[in-house]
């Protein structure tokens, strides 16, 4: 992996709260952040006495060159913002400048903790389809803006594996959005649906309290077979 072919682009706890309608029951179990980048979420929840423990192979880097491809790739991101307007709705994070602003903060945050949560086993450098974590370490896995979103550039086998994956290892499973790159329903959704209620877990499409990207105001909650 090359730290210049990915786009870390960071949230913050009360952004994973809105996008994974997330409950003060949900956040008090054990917590897997899939694919969770620079984003703030563990740091804040692991202040709050919570436990999260985010996967990335991103971690492979030093949190200054981490930060160093945050900023590079900042002003195009908030300027590509400026040019689609009209695909996000500003109700919440005000403006493409603000959001830019917010995600360089969320992702200092990290940075800050990124040696000593390396060293707690907070950060580990992995990666889907295949993660290095017993059957059932989590009581709740998320996923935010990597399965379906790059409808293209991943096969229907790494989504279907992907997701058989974060449900080995977490009784409940959370991914958003629904939406790719271009902002219409992932072709994968239905197919993962059909592949997991095959297998006996219950499915849904859930709508959740978040939506900045026009149309991404929704999730797929996945409840593994045999959940009490």
């Amino acid at each position: 992996m090359k730290l210049e072919d990915v786009v870390p682009w960071g949230r913050s706890l009360d952004e994973y709260v809105g996008m994974f309608d997330l409950s003060p029951a949900d956040l008090a179990g054990r917590i897997l952040d899939c694919g969770g980048g620079p984003a703030s979420f563990t740091v804040e929840a692991t202040e709050r006495g919570l436990h999260v423990t985010a996967c990335d192979p991103i971690y492979h880097f030093s949190g200054p060159e981490i930060r160093t491809r945050v900023e590079a790739i900042a002003p195009a991101m908030v300027a590509d913002m400026e040019d689609e307007r009209d695909g996000y709705i500003w109700d919440q994070l005000g403006s493409p400048a603000e959001v830019g602003r917010r995600r360089q903060a969320a992702m200092r945050r990290f940075v800050a903790d990124l040696p000593a949560g390396l060293a707690g086993g907070r950060y580990i450098d992995a990666s889907l389809p295949s993660l290095p974590f017993p059957d059932n370490s989590f009581d709740l896995a998320l996923s935010s803006h990597l399965l379906f979103l790059y409808a293209t550039q991943r096969s229907s086998e790494f989504h279907l594996s992907s997701v058989a994956e974060l449900i080995r290892v977490a009784r409940e499973v959370r991914i958003f959005p629904l939406i790719d790159l271009a902002g219409d329903r992932s072709v994968h959704v239905e197919a993962v649906i059909a592949a997991v209620q095959a297998a006996g877990h219950p499915a849904k499409i859930v709508r959740v309290p978040y939506e900045f990207r026009r149309g991404a105001n929704e999730m797929l909650r996945i409840r593994r077979a045999g959940r009490p």
